[in-house]
């Protein structure tokens, strides 16, 4: 019940910051008010990944998928009840049936989520969290925002991470083992997916000629392609789309 009222009052608390919110200038694609310290945040965040987070993950490449893809699934299956919650709160139906069905059968049959045979009958993880719930209620997303090892976000959906850390409800539906290594598993998976696709992380962060401009306009693409603001976005590339998948790893 404590857990419940935390919600309640995460979400309150959330709302009434994003009041707050910077609003962007009339026909301004990308407001970016906090350009200067993101910049000096982006140059962080990219020195961590350079000494940190790449050496590991370049590690996690070499280990058996055997291993790695257990983390994986374990970790993923453990984000699939704040999935569901939020498909709630958004009204989706589809999304959070699926996603209750796909908790449901991997934490049994998948052993805590250690396997995946959801996903072998074909019921796929349907990604969303609070940020999109946001969305879904009409919250623009705010200004551009990059945040000290998450990096880059919204205004909207940093509050949205927030709310998603408090109101997460896997204590109340999932097996114990689930609850106490749920953040070390999450931690582990962005170690292992930089590893696995490092080359499409360093095009971005060490190729580009300006990597902080790069990264900005890839999320923007992506995450309002993925709240419906854009049907669909030719100029973002597969591997584009990729990149903010993994690039979560130092979010």
């Amino acid at each position: 019940m404590s857990r419940v009222r935390n919600g309640i009052a995460a979400t309150i608390a959330a709302l009434t910051l994003l009041g707050a919110c910077s609003v962007a200038p009339p026909g301004t694609d990308i407001h970016d008010p906090y350009e200067d310290v993101n910049r000096q945040i982006h140059a962080f965040n990219r020195e961590l990944d350079r000494n940190v987070l790449r050496p590991l993950g370049q590690v996690t490449a070499e280990m058996p998928p055997e291993i790695t893809q257990r983390v994986v699934s374990f970790s993923d299956n453990a984000a699939l009840p704040g999935m569901v919650l939020n498909g709630v709160l958004q009204g989706d139906i589809e999304i959070a049936a699926t996603n209750a069905m796909r908790f449901l059968i991997n934490s049994t049959v998948g052993v805590v989520g250690l396997f995946d045979p959801a996903g072998v009958i074909g019921l796929g993880e349907i990604k969303t969290d609070f940020g999109m719930t946001l969305a879904r209620w009409g919250v623009p997303e705010g200004a551009f925002v990059e945040l000290p090892f998450f990096g880059p976000s919204t205004e909207r959906d940093a509050i949205g991470r927030v709310v998603n850390a408090i109101i997460d409800p896997l204590d109340q539906v999932g097996f114990p083992v689930q609850s106490a290594y749920e953040r070390p598993a999450w931690v582990a998976e962005q170690v292992i997916e930089r590893g696995s696709f490092g080359s499409t992380v360093d095009s971005i962060l060490y190729e580009s000629a300006d990597s902080y401009a790069q990264t900005r306009l890839i999320y923007l693409q992506n995450r309002r392609f993925r709240v419906g603001q854009r049907a669909s976005d030719d100029n973002l590339q597969d591997d584009e789309t990729i990149f903010f998948d993994v690039y979560e790893a130092i979010r």
